[in-house]
């Protein structure tokens, strides 16, 4: 069975939407989309971060949080322009637009299993009054 092509196009679209993430400078803190974008590449091979106008400098930050620390490989970059129209004014401005796709790095799941570890042990344990630390079980002196 063969797709049409109008039909591979929409396929394709609803693909991309599913590992896209709309990055806002203003709705959510930056380390909430460094998150999503780790769970969306344990769920996807690639993702695809976007922003217009003043969220850019979010997304290349997130993009670049996940490239330093070996989570992700840049795969390509597209920068555009968008034409909005403007509310107040009434007339069409023109935003910029990126949209940042990428991949999983051959180190992603080794270095998510490790953070997990990390994760779990400093929730079983607390430190407790006079240096003892306390698991989850029991007080250690």
């Amino acid at each position: 069975m063969t797709m049409a092509p109008a039909e591979m196009k929409q396929t394709n679209n609803e693909n991309q939407k599913k590992n896209r993430i709309q990055v806002s400078n203003t709705k959510k803190p930056l380390f909430f989309y460094v998150n999503l974008a780790k769970r969306y590449l344990q769920q996807h091979n690639e993702i695809e971060l976007s922003a217009l106008g003043m969220a850019i400098t979010t997304v290349v930050t997130i993009a670049e949080i996940l490239k330093n620390n070996g989570f992700a490989k840049e795969k390509s970059i597209l920068t555009s322009t968008v034409g909005m129209k403007d509310q107040d004014k009434g007339r069409v401005v023109n935003k910029a637009r990126i949209e940042i796709v990428l991949e999983k790095s051959e180190k992603f799941d080794s270095l998510m299993s490790a953070s997990h570890a990390v994760q779990n042990t400093s929730a079983n344990e607390k430190v407790v009054a006079n240096g003892k630390v306390a698991t989850n079980e029991k007080v250690e002196k």
